[in-house]
């Protein structure tokens, strides 16, 4: 039985296109349906996997992620198969909309509609979140301890107004020695 996956990078780059036109404001629950309900390109707990790289590494998460699985299917090819899937279009979209953006910027309406799609991206994130809860539990750390991290991180970044390096380096770091030692104890 073979494990799905890319035919080319000519398929990265439209897949990779679609996804960033269907998730202005967030690709990452976009990606995460995409690449691992629909296609199976990944396993839950391989997104999870890459995400987690993706997000350690400097950059934004989305685009490290690209780079990551197209060079896994295609090398160097791949990843900028991806990457060029994931930035050209979207960069046509949204220098467009920052031309207009400029001209219409103090009408009400857009305003609003800018809040609007805040809520909406938090939304989508808080959704992602939720369909990857159940790839916790082969997490070594579980899932309390992984609730505390996220309680912890929430109210530093979000209640102490803790910079994000910090959240990463604390809170990641004290996570990783956790699941480093939970490792070592399941051996």
């Amino acid at each position: 039985m073979s494990v799905p996956a890319p035919h080319s990078p000519g398929e990265l780059l439209r897949v990779f296109s679609a996804l960033a036109l269907q998730g202005f404001g967030g690709v990452l629950p976009i990606a995460q349906r995409e690449l691992v309900e629909r296609r199976q390109w990944l396993t839950r707990e391989e997104f999870v996997e890459t995400l987690s790289v993706g997000q350690v590494l400097p950059g934004p998460n989305v685009v490290n992620l690209a780079l990551m699985i197209g060079d896994r299917f295609f090398g160097w090819r791949g990843a900028f198969a991806a990457l060029a899937g994931l930035l050209a279009l979207p960069l046509l979209i949204v220098m467009t909309l920052a031309v207009l953006y400029a001209r219409f910027a103090a009408e009400p309406m857009v305003a609003g509609a800018l809040r609007g799609m805040g809520a909406v991206a938090a939304g989508l994130i808080m959704a992602m979140a939720l369909k990857l809860l159940p790839s916790l539990a082969r997490n070594p750390l579980r899932r309390l301890p992984c609730a505390v991290a996220l309680v912890v991180t929430l109210f530093g970044v979000g209640g102490m107004r803790w910079p994000m390096a910090y959240a990463v380096l604390g809170v990641g770091g004290v996570a990783v020695l956790a699941a480093w030692w939970q490792l070592g104890r399941a051996r």
